[in-house]
């Protein structure tokens, strides 16, 4: 592609090599176009990868790893022939600018201004890891006899306290030294699990089949085996049942609000007088109700004869009545 676009490329009539070079010189440009505009100050604009976690000075937010920038490279001073390289960059949350730059010595990014780093390091000789020998104390270790001789006291204390890991680490390793017997023990129990599963999984679809479900059953539980104990299945009443009841509870229910009294007692005697007064009103209400005479017939030889009597009238002060013989009789109260 690259030699495709290079070859494409227009040359005016008065393009000289010699003189210009290439395209870029005879357009007075750089190849980098706009990240070559502080070129003359020794600014490279290139595109930024932050390498840790950073705390902004300007807005005190959060910048994590990986944030990208575009910053300005240049070159600040050298470790022994090592360059080191200062960028600097703006904020994207706020106008706060921060530079940071190369630190050859420990292979990392020092922060110069703008930021503070998120301490997330540790210390490689605490964490038990394995450090690299420096060359000055190689030199030292082949040269003096008794510096190697203190150096070899402490690997060998290092060793006897490192021991009982190790032996731990080696029974443990033994264990899974024989792939074929692990492979069959394993293989052995999946073929257990399975015959558990294609039973249970028979039991399932007998239970869905019965109730006519189809989701997923899930195993059984302790909890669920106690619920399930707990339960009393009974037969609902029909709408017949339930009014049969209902009309024999309202039937055998008192006609009065009140508590039922004994027969002997007070009340009960209160109560039967209140039932005949309740009687013989509705018996005068019935006779007054009525202004039509009666009639009485009487048979005779010759034939039947009628003859009217008087009107029967009651007044609830008077009990007696008039009869149609012209006598009047008393009304029994008691019925």
């Amino acid at each position: 592609m690259g030699e495709r676009k290079g070859t494409n490329k227009y040359y005016p009539p008065d393009f000289d090599p010699a003189k210009h070079g290439s395209l870029n010189g005879y357009h007075k440009t750089h190849a980098l176009r706009e990240r070559a505009r502080k070129l003359s100050q020794g600014i490279l604009i290139i595109r930024f990868e932050m390498p840790y976690n950073i705390w902004c000075d300007g807005c005190k937010n959060h910048i994590g790893m990986g944030v990208r920038y575009n910053a300005e490279k240049k070159k600040v001073g050298n470790y022994y022939t090592t360059p080191i390289y200062r960028f600097r960059m703006k904020c994207h949350l706020c106008v706060n600018y921060i530079e940071m730059q190369t630190d050859p010595a420990t292979c990392d990014y020092v922060i110069v201004s703008g930021a503070r780093r998120k301490e997330e390091r540790w210390d490689m000789a605490e964490n038990e890891q394995i450090l690299t020998t420096e060359r000055t104390e190689k030199e030292k270790l082949e040269t003096d006899a008794m510096y190697k001789l203190d150096h070899g006291g402490k690997d060998k204390e290092k060793l006897r306290k490192a021991l009982p890991s190790l032996s731990e680490i080696q029974d443990h390793q033994s264990g899974w030294k024989d792939d074929f017997q692990l492979n069959s023990a394993l293989r052995r129990k999946f073929r257990t699990e399975k015959k558990v599963l294609a039973e249970q999984e028979e039991k399932d679809n007998a239970v869905r089949m019965r109730t006519n479900l189809s989701i997923p059953l899930l195993p059984e539980k302790d909890e669920d085996k106690k619920l399930a104990a707990l339960l009393t299945y009974q037969a609902p009443d029909s709408y017949e049942d339930k009014q049969y009841s209902k009309r024999k509870e309202i039937s055998s229910r008192s006609w009065f609000n009140s508590t039922v009294a004994t027969p002997g007692g007070a009340a009960g005697s209160l109560l039967h007088k209140l039932g005949l007064q309740g009687k013989e009103a509705a018996v005068a209400k019935a006779l007054g109700s009525s202004h039509s005479p009666l009639i009485r017939r009487r048979s005779g030889g010759l034939g039947n004869k009628t003859e009217p009597c008087a009107t029967i009238t009651r007044r609830q002060s008077d009990p007696e009545v008039s009869t149609c013989d012209g006598g009047s009789s008393n009304i029994d109260s008691s019925r």
